[in-house]
């Protein structure tokens, strides 16, 4: 469905995310049996040795169908302790990997920077998304809200996979 041009989609509120809950929304509908394992990937302990509870707030509302990686950003810009979103998206239910897109909430506009003084980062500004595997979606999101790593160190590990899809380290 398209919205008219001028008017924006009014997506749903999302409530009830603790700060360490990493937030998955999925934005495609065409496949539940994904969607479920999606989810019960996101369900398992972490870590190492698995010592880390599962810590995510799935949302599966038919309101977020089709919403796009920008839509998505708008409604969650509100949430100033959320560095990173994962939208289950069409590409997350045909890919075999169950890739999920993880989108920064967090960049700078270079738009109005000098280039004189910013030009380095004008001319190669931080990634935006990357994908990843449900079984990383914790790490990832732990450590950014931690300040331990930063959106393109993760970016920069899924560049480097041969399908550019980001697995727990």
């Amino acid at each position: 469905m398209t919205m008219p041009e001028g008017l924006e989609r009014a997506l749903p509120e999302i409530v009830g995310r603790d700060t360490f809950d990493a937030l998955v929304i999925r934005t495609d509908f065409s496949d539940d049996a994904s969607w479920n394992a999606v989810v019960g990937e996101l369900r398992r302990p972490w870590g190492p040795s698995g010592e880390f509870p599962a810590r995510a707030r799935a949302v599966d509302a038919p309101a977020w169908s089709g919403a796009t990686a920008e839509e998505v950003l708008a409604a969650v810009d509100e949430d100033e302790y959320l560095g990173v979103v994962f939208l289950a998206d069409r590409h997350t239910m045909e890919s075999p990997a169950r890739g999920l897109l993880a989108l920064t909430t967090v960049w700078e506009d270079v738009g109005d920077l000098d280039p004189v003084y910013y030009q380095e980062l004008i001319e190669s500004p931080e990634p935006r998304e990357f994908r990843t595997v449900p079984a990383a979606v914790h790490e990832i999101h732990t450590n950014l809200t931690l300040g331990n790593m930063d959106f393109a160190e993760f970016a920069a590990a899924a560049s480097a996979e041969p399908d550019q899809i980001l697995r727990p380290f």
